[in-house]
């Protein structure tokens, strides 16, 4: 059974920078999309940016584009966040997700072709 483990998160002010890191163990089949989402408070989880594994395309939320950064680390099995200029807005918990879906780069922000998802970690941005 695949496992997803987000660490990185934080405190930082508006203007910091931080780099979520998620471990992927266990694997059994190809994983095609690697995802990070966000959901703050009262608020539905949202895609953040997206990474097709297989070609390292990548898809980002208008919201990030320019200040948000994802990568993989085959070697690792890692996924990466490198997330700069952070806003108040950015608060939320932030989590990773994993599709087997060949399809998934057509619906990168879908909740509904991840099989795997992380825990969790919280982002918390001040003013």
């Amino acid at each position: 059974q695949g496992q997803l483990v987000e660490s990185g998160g934080g405190s930082v002010q508006a203007g910091g920078s931080l780099r979520l890191s998620c471990a992927a163990s266990g694997y059994t089949y190809s994983i095609h999309c690697m995802t990070w989402f966000r959901q703050a408070p009262g608020k539905e989880r949202e895609g953040v940016a997206a990474i097709y594994t297989g070609g390292d395309n990548t898809y980002y939320a208008d919201s990030v584009k320019a200040r948000f950064t994802i990568s993989q680390d085959n070697a690792k099995n890692t996924l990466y966040l490198q997330m700069n200029s952070l806003k108040p807005e950015d608060t939320a918990m932030y989590y990773c997700a994993a599709s087997r879906t060949p399809y998934c780069s057509f619906a990168y922000f879908s909740t509904n072709v991840y099989n795997y998802w992380g825990q969790g970690t919280q982002v918390t941005v001040s003013s």
